[in-house]
């Protein structure tokens, strides 16, 4: 299903340099960062808008981020607050006011709605600050780099998490971004795209998550079970170790997503999850979809998917993978409208659309 480019922002000569000789907040009032549509999960519950009507404001740090959001009349007051530059612990301090709940080292959307972070420009990079989403709904991130967030050694954001979601949170749309660690737990990395606490519909697409011990969860415990109603699709995982994602209760859905070098586990649907995985393409990988790790079973509904040199163990009490020949012990209705690219072009697609400074690329539906 193709999905139109998003249309270029207009601003003044003057306006523009402004911006590039102080590094300031410039505000575009009348001004839309027209982003695209939601999809998935996202486009449901009264749908996914994040900052559109609302005025335009430019930022070059974490504290400029974080003053876009204060000094909003509300905590609701729609905006779309465009990234350009690199954030890091150094310029991403606490600010007060009206429209916001923020702190250092961290880029907090808390308690707040009506948002759209999107990265313009070179390029947007969140370097070792994460991304922390809390008790807030209709929130769009797109076109960003969030890279090695730390949750031990120095200096740490977000527990860990690139992007992390949590606590009575509604309707997010992760687009096009670039999520990646230096390695997993023991390097002090958490997850890339962590859900949990009554977390609902919410969809990640054509983003890379990489290099990382933990893709990413749904719900933080077996008993963490109101969270669900997620989309995957147009994705990159590679290099991950396992969680990709861990689902614990709820149901998401996982389609047209390049899966490469899941080294223990992929998607490990468990305590009641309900996962379906139509159309995605597994390569170079072990176990990439079962019960994994606990003896709470989840269940899955496939079709379409090929596993091109994918391995799997021997099942156990606590280890239940779905091969080697994946059968579906579940069905899933899905509410929204998509259209399934065959499984054979995803590596193709996904290369070329996934990630951040893409263009905000979709696919055509051609190889």
């Amino acid at each position: 299903m193709k999905r139109a480019l998003p249309l270029r922002l207009h601003a003044t000569l003057a306006t523009m340099a402004l911006a590039a000789a102080t590094g300031t907040l410039v505000s575009m009032p009348e001004a839309a960062a027209a982003t695209g549509g939601a999809t998935g999960y996202a486009t449901q519950n009264g749908g996914t808008t994040g900052g559109a009507g609302g005025q335009t404001i430019r930022a070059t740090t974490g504290t400029a981020i974080h003053q876009a959001l204060c000094g909003r009349a509300s905590t609701s007051t729609p905006i779309t607050i465009e990234v350009t530059g690199t954030v890091n612990h150094a310029n991403t301090k606490k600010v007060s006011g009206a429209g916001c709940d923020t702190a250092d080292g961290v880029i907090e959307l808390k308690k707040v709605s009506n948002v759209t972070l999107v990265g313009v420009g070179s390029g947007a990079l969140f370097d070792q600050v994460g991304i922390h989403i809390r008790e807030s709904k209709n929130i769009i991130v797109q076109n960003v780099t969030v890279r090695n967030v730390r949750k031990s050694g120095s200096p740490t954001s977000n527990g860990g998490d690139a992007i992390g979601i949590e606590r009575n949170v509604r309707n997010v749309w992760i687009d096009h971004t670039t999520l990646e660690a230096s390695g997993g737990e023991s390097e002090g990395f958490d997850g890339l795209f962590d859900l949990k606490d009554n977390t609902q519909y919410v969809t990640l697409s054509y983003s890379v998550l990489r290099n990382s011990g933990r893709g990413g969860l749904v719900g933080n415990s077996e008993s963490d079970r109101s969270n669900g109603y997620i989309t995957y699709h147009h994705n990159r995982y590679e290099n991950i170790d396992s969680r990709a994602p861990l689902l614990r209760g709820g149901i998401a859905h996982m389609y047209n997503n390049h899966y490469v070098r899941l080294n223990d586990s992929g998607i490990n649907s468990r305590a009641g999850a309900r996962a379906k995985v139509d159309n995605n393409y597994f390569e170079d990988s072990k176990d990439v979809l079962g019960t994994f790790y606990t003896d709470q079973a989840g269940y899955w509904q496939v079709g379409g998917n090929i596993f091109d040199n994918v391995t799997w163990s021997a099942p156990g009490s606590e280890n239940r993978p779905a091969g080697p020949e994946p059968k579906s012990n579940t069905t899933v209705s899905i509410p929204y409208s998509h259209a399934l690219d065959a499984a054979g072009c995803v590596p193709a697609i996904v290369s070329r659309t996934a990630g951040a400074n893409k263009g905000l690329q979709v696919s055509d539906g051609r190889c």
